[in-house]
């Protein structure tokens, strides 16, 4: 027998902190942060200083040792205790903090990065609190400068030992020693740009991450740490007003990622936000579902302040209660519910199916097709809904695209991450010449054509006006002018708008769950004029809703219940002589 060799195990990953049982653990009331080995000294050394720091708006100045909820404690742990002492490296790099309002957000961000300063070992280190408005920086400002003014230990006006001077006209405070400096400045401003900070604090990330030049301004605020391995990235948010979108949406999927385990990275993703099955269920209507991911209940926030919320809300609509959810309890919304929403706003995403990813599979479930198309100007978006009729079931399916010059990003830059987005997602087309659009356009119109799904004639409804190009390459495609319907808009397209809507309710429809769809739809604003709904933009220029009008004008196509002239699929697969 041959000599038996002893192999090392390959050592498990210690500083993974993903945590797939997260959602027992929430429902359960466990910690959100995973076992790590912390290096103990410089973790114990960290909570002690946090909680030595004198909160200076609350009545008697307490400390966060006799305030704070043991949670925040665990996550200043992690925070500086992920530092190890002899290589001046930290082991995680990047933190990231979910939590509602009202659960002292600002405040704790304040304590971690006045300690922070006060642990750096960093000459000249830049220290950067980036809050979402004026208004919070300058919030968050007096709160670090008034932990410092209740110390004569830290503030140097106070006595010969203070080690920090406040720099009130620049809003920075400086320690003595090392020479760091903290700033405290604003997401409104282009200040965040060109900084090689050591540590950096991001406030309510779904403000910055939803600027135009977001990705670019949040490369910037990591570059520091390529060449301080020292330093660390920390974001703390509650949940987005609207549904997130751009930078803000990429950052909320990779802390949900490294949460779920899906990516391994050094960062700590903490969420306070209920599990998807009870989101989706409205569990979070159910105030006993509120505790779960407000750990701060009863202390900075109290039940009975949440539950008048929760009745004005009620009292005022979906929007208000959307509202409520998002910022009270991190429900991410899906959808915008305004005030003057179109009613099928509020049955859309129940609606939506994943077996409808392309047009391809409409087609197979489909026995008649109906096009409708929007042209828009030089801002705006061109669009082609394509809607079928589901075999047996006669549900309504819909499938779209849409496409937009790219001067529109640069005209409307706050919608620029929105709009190169749909174009990742590959329901969006930017395109700077307008006939290429048209070229487009036309090809996929053929595409129903050749399976033989559209009625005899009137299968292309458009708005009469601005559609001369797509005309042309439809014509050049072999299309007859018998294919083609004069839709009227404004008033004329009300069957189609209140028709939808009965369909919506009934569930008699399905779509794909583009979210191109869920934009236009979230921006369409609806007005009543006598006995008919007028559908118009909530906002001028900026909420585009031309896939939904082609949606409007394909519906009153489809109401004149159409019949397939080719036999549809069927048909087709004969004609080819194959079962």
């Amino acid at each position: 027998m041959g000599e038996l060799i002893e192999v090392e195990a390959v050592p498990v990953n210690v500083w993974d902190t993903a945590l797939p049982d997260w959602e027992e653990r929430l429902v359960g009331g466990l910690s959100l942060i995973p076992a790590l080995p912390l290096f103990e000294q410089v973790a114990d050394k960290a909570v002690a200083v946090f909680k030595r720091l004198r909160i200076p708006d609350m009545i008697g100045k307490p400390s966060f040792g006799e305030t704070a909820e043991v949670w925040v404690f665990d996550f200043v742990r992690v925070v500086f205790g992920s530092y190890d002492p002899d290589t001046k490296k930290r082991m995680i790099r990047e933190f990231f903090l979910l939590i509602p309002k009202k659960n002292t957000k600002t405040t704790i961000a304040a304590g971690i990065m006045v300690t922070a300063a006060i642990l750096n070992e960093r000459p000249d280190a830049e220290l950067l609190f980036v809050a979402p408005t004026q208004e919070v920086a300058k919030t968050a400002f007096s709160q670090a400068k008034g932990m410092i003014k209740a110390d004569a230990r830290l503030d140097s006006d106070l006595g010969e030992g203070g080690i920090f001077k406040i720099r009130e006209h620049k809003r920075t405070i400086e320690h003595l020693t090392t020479g760091a400096e903290l700033k405290i400045v604003s997401a409104d401003t282009d200040v965040v740009t060109g900084t090689k900070a050591t540590y950096v604090l991001v406030d309510e990330t779904h403000v910055l991450g939803a600027k135009p030049k977001a990705p670019d301004i949040f490369t910037e605020l990591r570059g520091g740490l390529a060449s301080r391995p020292d330093g660390f990235f920390l974001q703390i948010t509650t949940q987005s007003k609207e549904e997130p979108r751009g930078q803000w949406k990429a950052e909320l999927a990779t802390a949900r990622q490294v949460r779920d385990g899906t990516l391994k990275l050094p960062m700590l993703a903490v969420l306070y936000e209920l599990p998807e099955k009870m989101a989706k269920a409205e569990a979070w209507r159910d105030e006993t579902t509120w505790g779960l991911v407000n750990p701060n209940l009863e202390r900075s926030v109290s039940i009975e302040f949440l539950q008048d919320e929760w009745r004005k809300a009620q009292v005022r609509g979906k929007e208000a209660e959307a509202l409520f959810a998002s910022q009270h309890l991190n429900v991410e919304i899906g959808l915008g519910l305004h005030s003057e929403r179109w009613v099928g706003a509020d049955y859309w995403q129940n609606l939506a199916d994943p077996g409808l990813a392309d047009l391809y599979a409409l087609l197979d479930r489909s026995e008649v097709v109906v096009v409708g198309g929007d042209m828009g100007g030089a801002d705006d978006l061109s669009a082609l809904a394509f809607l079928g009729r589901e075999v047996k079931t006669r549900r309504l399916l819909h499938w779209g695209r849409a496409w937009v010059a790219p001067d529109a990003l640069e005209r409307r830059k706050e919608i620029a991450p929105i709009l190169q987005e749909f174009e990742a997602e590959g329901d969006l087309v930017i395109e700077p010449d307008s006939q290429e659009h048209a070229r487009q356009m036309a090809e996929l119109v053929t595409i129903p054509r050749e399976a033989g799904l559209y009625p005899e004639a009137g299968f292309v409804g458009l708005d009469p006006h601005g559609v001369a190009a797509l005309l042309d390459e439809l014509e050049a495609a072999g299309f007859a002018p018998e294919a083609f319907y004069g839709v009227g808009q404004g008033y004329k397209l009300n069957g189609a708008i209140k028709g939808l809507e009965r369909r919506f309710l009934d569930g008699r429809f399905r779509h794909g769950g583009q979210g191109i769809m869920r934009w236009s739809i979230g921006n369409a604003k609806a007005e009543t004029r006598g006995n008919n709904t007028i559908i118009n933009k909530a906002r001028a220029g900026a909420c585009k809703i031309d896939p939904l009008i082609a949606l409007f004008n394909a519906a009153i196509l489809m109401d004149l219940n159409p019949v397939a002239a080719g036999g549809g699929l069927k048909g087709f697969f004969e004609a080819l002589g194959t079962n």
